[in-house]
């Protein structure tokens, strides 16, 4: 177990489409968390930018665009780039400059505008990029790994398309809440049904878009909290970036083709569930505490996924617990309460710290009609392309 952190702020730009630039996105994510936590730009001591692929040269030095963007102060300035897990990244180096003495207040940012369609690999030829040969040689776009994904949860674990529909209308109720989500309307089952069909069995309802977005978060050392006048604010207790176990037996991105198991024994644990148990462990809880949970559904059916690699439920339970209601408001642990990706769509860089902005609000009692009764344990979880961990546990 590690000490603590204070999320002092936090802050988000609408998710959407906006056709601008990253920075600005960022830069508005950035000002509001200044704001929420009584500080100005001057008292800021780190950044933490995490990457843009798509933003040109200044998205590979988030950090530092960003400090220039809200202007030169003389901050410490980092990068981070860890695709989909990125902000959890710059999280994780925030939170290490605390710890270490180097830093009292780190604003941690991320933003992207996203192209428009599925993500694609980047241009060129690069045959020893796995990323680019399964584009180029498979064919499996990011919906086809989705769909080869659900199509094993069936044959599995006996999933149905009808479950998979009901993990978009819950998500989709959540959204049309949240005055940050993109997609802020209630869909239906049968609308789900009805959508187009993307990668057989998952429909166009089941898929994440790729969206324009930005999120922001302030820590500080418990001290400076103090100093502030936070006498109890949402605490960081574990940050979990580990990377998977050689042989990786389970489908996955971007290594389509797994490795063998055949001269050596599987791991006791698949690479997600991993992640979740890394935070566990440092945040010294166990999925019982926990009072709700936001999760990368990608697809509907990886939201699934996520109910078992945490620890919520059984191997292969999953759809019995989405039936049984426990993973919707009110449930015994709800999940994806800010409406997840299914509402928002992919900001990549910003989508791990989005997820922290969710939990803080709710462990502060403040998401109105999202509001889980009583939190005060929080789970983040993703992962990031070429085996990135990513999970942040929050607490109050």
């Amino acid at each position: 177990m590690t000490a603590d952190v204070a999320v002092l702020g936090v802050g988000m730009h609408p998710w959407g489409k906006w056709g601008r630039s990253f920075v600005e996105y960022g830069t508005a994510a950035a000002r509001a968390a200044l704001a929420d936590a009584g500080l100005d730009w001057p008292d800021v001591d780190s950044v933490v930018g995490a990457d843009t692929v798509r933003g040109g040269y200044p998205g590979y030095v988030a950090g530092a665009t960003f400090a220039k963007a809200l202007g030169w102060q003389g901050a410490r300035v980092a990068s981070v780039y860890a695709a989909c897990a990125s902000g959890a990244q710059a999280i994780a180096t925030a939170r290490a400059q605390i710890l270490a003495g180097l830093a009292d207040v780190v604003l941690v940012v991320g933003a992207d505008a996203a192209p428009k369609g599925f993500f694609r690999p980047a241009g060129g030829d690069r045959p020893d990029d796995p990323d680019w040969l399964r584009f180029r040689l498979l064919g499996a776009t990011n919906p086809t790994y989705f769909g080869l994904y659900a199509r094993r949860r069936i044959a599995v674990h006996g999933d149905t398309p009808e479950d998979f529909a009901l993990v978009k209308v819950k998500n989709a109720a959540l959204g049309a809440l949240n005055p940050y989500a993109r997609y802020r309307k209630r869909v239906t089952a049968e609308e789900v049904a009805a959508s187009a069909v993307v990668a057989d069995p998952l429909r166009l309802l089941d898929i994440c878009a790729t969206s324009d977005g930005g999120a922001a978060l302030l820590l500080c050392s418990l001290d400076f909290a103090r100093r502030h006048g936070a006498a109890r604010p949402v605490r960081i207790r574990a940050v979990s970036t580990v990377t998977p176990r050689f042989p990786n037996t389970v489908l996955d991105l971007p290594d389509i083709a797994t490795d063998s198991a055949v001269a050596v024994p599987a791991p006791d644990e698949t690479f997600r569930a991993s992640i979740a148990r890394t935070a566990y462990e440092e945040a010294g809880i166990g999925p019982e505490d926990l009072s709700l949970a936001e999760v990368y559904d990608l697809s509907t059916a990886l939201e699934l996924q996520w109910y078992e690699d945490l620890g919520l439920c059984g191997e292969g339970e999953g759809a019995k617990l989405l039936r049984e209601g426990a993973t919707a408001p009110g449930g015994r642990i709800p999940v994806n309460t800010s409406g997840g990706l299914a509402s928002f769509g992919e900001a990549v860089p910003a989508q791990a710290i989005a997820q922290v902005c969710e939990v803080t609000w709710q462990l502060r009692e403040v998401a109105g009609d999202r509001q889980v009764a009583g939190a005060r344990v929080g789970i983040t979880a993703n992962q990031g392309l070429f085996g990135h961990g990513s999970s942040v546990v929050a607490v109050r």
